[in-house]
């Protein structure tokens, strides 16, 4: 395994040395990966997919990283309208959306644009426009590195919440190797995100076909700039930097007055825009936070990293954006991307 920087492994394109690169492809090849894996670290390696949804450190991982680009899809119908739809954790999550659409398979469908991978979806229990991959999740099967062997959670082990999950509070203690969804020949589930519905030009509540919906998915979010261009100006980005933060009914009632948006999540609690607070104390697209960061030119809420910025320095723009929020508003922004490697200082 040669040695690497985490760097080029990350949309950010920042981080630092790595102990060790492990680029694993074949799914056959992950036993002896274990193995080897084990021999070297005393805890888990770090996991990586497309890296787009964390912050490396400029000191690295001195341990060992392996990143999943095990690909591959298999279906098999379980009922009528039920198919059980098993994918590795490398499969791309956008790939994943445009299959299930050419299948007519609902279920995923709002997910379409999402960067990252199947494997890392429910880690952060990936969603949009009012979808989630907690929705048709059924199970995961993971490598359990504390007992050395495979395991199988279903959805309710998985501990999904918004943006959250069990892997994702215990990092390093589970590797995830496959997903399988039951996704469902039938039409889109029900639009309940109003922008989506007027893309589609449907009231809300509409089940219009999967690829339709896949299809205003996508367009939504490229108007909104909320699609990764690799090649684009904004390219080194980690999308969203900070979760629609919980508030109370109190704050829900002060600031929807001020015409800052409320909904309830489906998790039961209310939360506002991320992206209006910060346009609220100042922020605009294209405004510099600091050396080398920057909002995008299209959209606040995504902060992107330009020349020779640090991870450190990208880090502690947000740590900047939060505190003129809370100071402004007392709302608390939690950071949506995941520090990774070895930092100075505990996130």
């Amino acid at each position: 395994m040669p040695q690497a920087t985490l760097a080029p492994l990350t949309t950010l394109r920042l981080g630092g040395p790595a102990g060790a690169v492990l680029d694993l492809s074949d799914p056959a090849d992950w036993l002896d990966a274990a193995r080897t894996i084990s021999a070297r670290e005393q805890n888990g390696p770090l996991v990586l997919g497309h890296g787009s949804n964390v912050i490396a450190a400029d000191a690295g991982h001195p341990g060992t990283v392996v990143v999943m680009n095990t690909r591959g899809i298999t279906a098999q119908r379980l009922t009528g309208t039920t198919v059980a739809v098993t994918v590795h954790a490398g499969h791309p999550l956008t790939d994943l959306v445009h299959w299930a659409a050419a299948e007519r398979l609902a279920g995923i469908e709002c997910l379409a644009g999402i960067p990252g991978t199947v494997g890392a979806a429910p880690v952060q229990n990936a969603g949009a426009y009012g979808q989630q991959i907690a929705d048709t999740l059924h199970s995961v099967t993971v490598w359990d590195w504390d007992m050395g062997c495979l395991r199988t959670f279903p959805t309710r082990a998985c501990r999904l919440r918004y943006r959250d999950s069990r892997f994702k509070q215990t990092p390093g203690r589970w590797t995830i190797l496959t997903a399988t969804l039951h996704l469902t020949r039938t039409p889109a589930a029900p639009i309940t995100y109003h922008p989506l519905a007027d893309e589609l030009g449907v009231p809300v509540g509409e089940r219009p076909p999967v690829p339709e919906v896949t299809a205003a998915v996508l367009a939504n979010r490229r108007r909104r700039g909320l699609l990764l261009d690799p090649n684009g100006p904004d390219a080194r980005q980690v999308g969203s930097v900070f979760l629609n933060p919980h508030i109370t009914t109190t704050q829900a009632a002060h600031w929807s007055d001020r015409g800052c948006p409320v909904h309830r999540h489906s998790d039961g609690n209310l939360r506002t825009s991320a992206g209006w607070l910060l346009e609220l104390v100042g922020c605009r697209p294209g405004q510099a936070v600091t050396d080398g960061v920057r909002c995008s030119e299209r959209r606040t809420l995504t902060v992107t990293a330009h020349g020779n910025a640090t991870a450190a320095a990208f880090d502690q723009a947000l740590d900047d954006l939060a505190a003129r929020v809370a100071t402004t508003t007392g709302i608390v922004l939690q950071p949506e991307p995941t520090r990774v490697g070895q930092w100075a200082t505990s996130p």
